[in-house]
């Protein structure tokens, strides 16, 4: 991956000039410490108000961000939406006919539960994580899998 992304030729598809890519930069951990052990999700409820989409994703085997840990505190956020967001059904992501994942949307927040993936979910299931981004960007996340045929039925 770093040998890919320090060709000049993708660095200049990127715009990013002469920086070099690292996996885990020490100038960037260390000026992320500020933000350890903060609560940010005090600000979330407000976004959410505010019709703004978030996405929570957790491979199910990351050790650092589990995602039993990330499902409580997005299901306990207090905002207009919790209670249809706890009540929504689990729904299978579907990535080239296979379950790739478990979703859970409604409104603006959508919770993501990534199978055989751990901390670095792009780097463990690559397809799953860029069907992720593409359907969220998109803003057809549940697409592909049975989701909107099961609220349809609903």
């Amino acid at each position: 991956m770093e040998t890919f992304l320090n060709k000049k030729s993708v660095r200049d598809a990127l715009g990013v000039g002469n920086i070099e890519f690292v996996s885990c930069s020490p100038t960037v951990y260390q000026a992320m410490l500020v933000d350890w052990m903060r609560n940010l999700e005090v600000g979330i409820p407000a976004l959410l108000e505010d019709g703004i989409k978030l996405l929570v994703y957790a491979g199910e085997y990351d050790l650092i961000c589990n995602w039993l840990g990330n499902s409580r505190w997005v299901h306990a956020m207090q905002w207009s939406g919790r209670k249809e967001f706890v009540a929504s059904p689990e729904v299978p992501f579907v990535v080239d006919g296979s379950e790739a994942g478990v979703l859970k949307t409604h409104g603006p927040l959508g919770f993501l539960k990534v199978h055989d993936a751990g901390h670095m979910v792009p780097m463990d299931q690559p397809k799953a994580a860029l069907e992720m981004l593409k359907r969220w960007t998109k803003g057809s996340l549940a697409e592909g899998g049975k989701a909107e045929k099961l609220f349809a039925e609903m």
